[in-house]
């Protein structure tokens, strides 16, 4: 979905487009703003994906506040409304994205989100460049320079700093809030210290292996600028809530299933990082679900039974997608597979637990009933 402000300075004609564009599912309202100079001051703390702006306001207009906002965000899609034709021309000399006429209709908000699904599609990366630096966040914590060198941190709050910006990207985190994630215990003076020297080490080392990105100071915080690289976390953070809410493009999902390797940051004891794990870990088995689905819907049984085995070496006592697995093999008749994947599957689940799997489980495996 598309995080979306609106800035209409008249109040009805706020209202309906809140509405309006609230129904449709591809957007997520996060700021409604009759003042386009309060709109500005909430930018950097709403991080908007799409901007809808009338053109004609008072104290600034449209199209000022438009370049204001390519200003602190390129990324951000601006889109405008107007009763006027005559104002397309100028709203694309700032770069708009698209312009819609007034009375707004849910077909033009859908329109508008057909043509951001699209570019989003568009933009997922492929592999990385030949030459680039590489970082991978799940299944463990790696960064590799241009020329393929592990790079090794100073110390171990720089390495969790780096961590910790690249699972939040392109949002400020300001200095107090990032002193209190890396050094809970410690008193307010001496975190903030240890915070500048961390940034410090951070951005040298940054600079030093070419990585390509860089710590910007922000107000009362910092962000990381990640320029035009990427890697998966940022993929998944971009594409993912994307694909998931519009009608599946297999090809870019199988792109984010194969960058995904293990839990987020898995063996870092990073305490910061329990909910982005567990997130990133739903959406991934989301894509991979609809994946799998696919697969059965075309008859594409191997193709299935591996998408399921790669995420059950990951998550082996996950139950749903051993529900799914054991009942491929039983509507297939593979009885001789189902057995043996339950007989696993109940060994690891006593060793874990202590305890029988599930009635429904071993429903599925029709053991239920016989013992």
């Amino acid at each position: 979905m598309f995080h979306t402000i609106i800035v209409e300075d008249e109040k009805p004609i706020l209202d309906l487009m809140n509405y309006v564009i609230g129904q449709n599912p591809h957007y997520t309202i996060v700021g409604a703003f009759t003042n386009p100079l309060e709109a500005l001051a909430r930018l950097p703390e709403l991080k908007p994906d799409v901007v809808f702006l009338d053109v004609e306001m008072p104290k600034m207009n449209g199209l000022e506040l438009a370049r204001n906002i390519n200003e602190l965000s390129e990324e951000t899609k601006i889109i405008f409304s107007t009763a006027y034709k005559q104002y397309a021309l100028d709203a694309f000399q700032v770069y708009a994205f698209d312009y819609i006429l007034k009375p707004v209709t849910p077909a033009a908000i859908e329109r508008i989100a057909g043509r951001l699904v699209k570019q989003q599609r568009s933009v997922l990366p492929a592999e990385p460049l030949e030459h680039a630096a590489a970082i991978r966040c799940f299944g463990g914590f790696e960064v590799r320079n241009r020329e393929g060198v592990p790079v090794r941190f100073p110390t171990r709050k720089t390495e969790e700093l780096f961590a910790l910006f690249l699972c939040h990207p392109g949002r400020e985190l300001s200095k107090w809030h990032l002193a209190d994630l890396l050094w809970p215990e410690m008193k307010e003076d001496r975190a903030s210290h240890n915070l500048h020297n961390t940034i410090y080490r951070l951005k040298k080392l940054l600079k030093g292996h070419e990585i390509g990105m860089d710590i910007r100071k922000i107000n009362d915080g910092y962000r990381l600028d990640v320029a035009g690289l990427t890697y998966d976390v940022l993929a998944y953070e971009r594409y993912g809530p994307v694909l998931l809410g519009v009608m599946q493009d297999a090809e870019q999902a199988e792109r984010l299933c194969s960058l995904y390797k293990g839990p987020l940051l898995d063996k870092k004891d990073y305490l910061w990082k329990a909910s982005l794990e567990e997130g990133y870990a739903r959406q991934y088995t989301a894509l991979l679900r609809s994946l799998v689905e696919r697969d059965l819907a075309g008859q594409e049984w191997t193709r299935a039974e591996r998408r399921l085995d790669s995420y059950l070496a990951l998550y082996p006592l996950q139950e749903e997608m051993n529900l799914l697995l054991m009942d491929m093999y039983a509507n297939r008749g593979k009885i001789e597979k189902l057995a043996a994947h339950y007989a696993r599957f109940e060994a690891a689940y006593r060793r874990e637990f202590g305890a029988e799997p599930p009635d429904e489980i071993r429903s599925s495996a029709g053991v239920l009933g016989r013992v």
